[in-house]
């Protein structure tokens, strides 16, 4: 079964709120031979993405998109429950997100798969005052800060907190890593704050880290910013 097929199955049953007939659809698909990380990655991630993006090209009432995130949580827990947990590979992810209920699921959804992948996963979710991100990751000194599915307004934040763990070297071997939200809007965002690293989807990210855990952003990627610092 393809990704396009689930999505089209599942849809109508999330927006509606119909939880039995939800669960009943994600288990005839599990039972049909898709694993509960590839349900994940190619059902429940996509829908989640375009439940969003029509409710806010309003698209999709208020109370659609309230049924549709609660009852998708409850279907990640679910999945979250069975995923195979790969080897641990001795690596430690900070993980923080926007506030919304929307955004608290996107990173969710990531903070369990890349758990799965063999991380050591520490997750704050959302609404956690920056000083204390920053506070918290240079006492914990984690191989990888990961910022996924934030907002518009926590951008600048982002960047400061960027700056800052590097001009002070508190955490001089932690690859800073975002992905989501606002970074999957705005093309270069990521570069130009000076992320190490970025990604769009779960599958994606996992990839990077894997595959570029020694990739970290050079002085001359970051141009948000420099103009202010070079007139200094």
């Amino acid at each position: 079964m393809d990704s396009e097929m689930m999505v089209e199955q599942l849809f109508p049953y999330l927006i509606t709120g119909n939880r039995a007939s939800a669960r009943a659809t994600a288990q005839q698909i599990i039972e049909s031979g898709v694993t509960p990380e590839t349900l994940t990655h190619e059902a429940y991630w996509p829908l989640l993405e375009m439940m969003n993006t029509l409710y806010r090209n309003d698209q999709l009432t208020s109370l659609a998109h309230h049924y549709a995130t609660r009852l998708l949580r409850s279907m990640v827990d679910q999945a979250q429950a069975l995923y195979t947990q790969n080897e641990r590979r001795n690596r430690r992810v900070m993980l923080f997100c926007a506030e919304t209920e929307a955004d608290d699921l996107a990173a969710q959804i990531v903070a369990d798969l890349v758990e799965a992948d063999g991380y050591e996963v520490f997750f704050g979710g959302g609404g956690v005052a920056w000083d204390e991100v920053m506070q918290e990751a240079s006492e914990q000194k984690p191989d990888v800060l990961l910022l996924f599915s934030s907002s518009g307004r926590d951008a600048p934040h982002i960047r400061v907190l960027i700056d800052t763990i590097r001009e002070i070297g508190s955490c001089p071997d932690m690859q800073i890593v975002v992905g989501g939200g606002i970074f999957n809007r705005a093309e270069g965002l990521a570069e130009e704050i000076g992320a190490d690293l970025w990604a769009t989807t779960p599958t994606e990210l996992i990839a990077k880290l894997d595959q570029e855990p020694e990739r970290r952003a050079t002085p001359d990627q970051r141009t948000v910013g420099q103009q202010r610092a070079n007139a200094a």
